[in-house]
């Protein structure tokens, strides 16, 4: 076996869906942030084994490989094109680890990218020979009656731990008002793409604009639930060999763990998984310098954070995704990248979590060098 670290990682804006990202397809948002990240550790495409693309929205086949042509890395890399829905980009770089840790690569690109604007449209053939039927959620379990939408299941959650619709928005409030203080710091870790350097949705949000905001289930809202996106995140993954030749930042990935719950509850699918991490990594929550913890709803933060004891003030320091967006299978790449990019200090510890639907919950723990 041998170690991997992490030494570089970038993300491009995230943008809402119809924004500035619409007409770009996920090769071209990832291979703009893959150029910037091998620049950033002052390694040729020619240096790379291998590219761990994340996709949840898109029409199959293996956009790893189209984003791999795409910047430029040598024809000999294949490509790998995971879908684990929101956990898949956290996933894509615990693979990335994996693989270097058995001697089966030494330079890893690893992340995830999501078009929500230029997803395909979903239509499900009739066996009966009438017309396809559009959907727009897959099925996620094999019980249709246990199988919930993402909204009436973070409300499920709301309901079930007593979380008021107030507490929600003051958490999303609190998230946009950080994206917003830390503008300028945000930027060393976003590529351009599309002349978009920031990400445009955080803004000065009030109660009173939240409570102007759709109810989407109960106490869920589009103030307090993360809009629809399109952005791309990545790691530069290397072994330790390599790593002694660079001069970069170098993070360990101390643990990582991805774990299935109660597919009705998803929003509490991370909980077993941080428990798990800090536990693997021997890191209790005060330990921690930094949380990059994902906001798909207000809630299911909240209560990611309650129940595990994560501590509310080392969290998302630099906003959540409720003031950028939730660009689904890259989702996971960019809470890392945050995490990268908030542990400046050697010894410095931090977590990132983040939930799927079906009950699917990943977390890691990493460790400045």
């Amino acid at each position: 076996m041998t170690g991997a670290v992490i030494v570089a990682a970038r993300r491009s804006a995230v943008v809402p869906r119809g924004g500035a990202f619409r007409g770009l397809e996920i090769h071209q948002l990832a291979a703009p942030v893959i150029a910037d990240l091998l620049r950033d550790a002052g390694l040729a495409p020619a240096d790379v084994d291998e590219l761990i693309l994340a996709n949840a929205l898109g029409a199959g086949g293996n956009p790893a490989r189209v984003a791999a042509l795409a910047a430029g890395l040598p024809q000999r890399v294949a490509g790998l094109g995971i879908d684990r829905q929101c956990c898949g980009g956290m996933d894509a770089v615990l693979l990335a680890e994996a693989l270097i840790g058995a001697g089966r690569a030494q330079v890893v690109i690893a992340g995830g990218a999501e078009s929500y604007s230029r997803r395909p449209l979903r239509l499900r053939t009739d066996p009966q020979g009438g017309p396809p039927a559009a959907y727009d959620q897959p099925p996620f379990t094999p019980w249709p009656d246990r199988d919930p939408g993402m909204a009436e299941a973070a409300e499920a959650v709301a309901a079930q731990l007593g979380i008021s619709r107030a507490r929600q928005d003051a958490w999303t409030i609190a998230s946009h008002a950080r994206a917003l203080a830390a503008r300028d710091r945000l930027r060393a870790e976003i590529t351009a793409v599309a002349g978009v350097r920031d990400d445009p949705f955080a803004r000065p949000m009030t109660p009173q604009l939240c409570a102007r905001a759709k109810v989407l289930a109960g106490s869920v809202t589009a103030a307090n639930t993360a809009a629809a996106a399109d952005g791309a995140g990545f790691c530069l993954l290397v072994s330790d060999t390599v790593a002694r030749r660079l001069a970069t930042p170098r993070l360990r990935i101390l643990s990582g763990a991805t774990l299935g719950a109660d597919p009705e509850l998803p929003g509490l699918a991370p909980v077993p998984a941080i428990r798990a991490a800090l536990a693997d990594s021997g890191t209790s929550p005060g330990d921690l310098d930094a949380v990059a913890l994902m906001e798909a709803f207000a809630v299911q933060a909240i209560t990611c954070a309650g129940e595990t004891g994560l501590p509310e003030a080392r969290i998302n320091t630099g906003g959540g995704a409720l003031a950028r967006g939730h660009p689904i299978g890259a989702s996971g790449a960019i809470e890392t990248v945050r995490l990268f990019h908030d542990l400046t200090r050697p010894g410095q510890r931090g977590l990132a979590a983040i939930a799927a639907a079906g009950g699917l919950g990943s977390a890691l723990v990493l460790e400045r060098l």
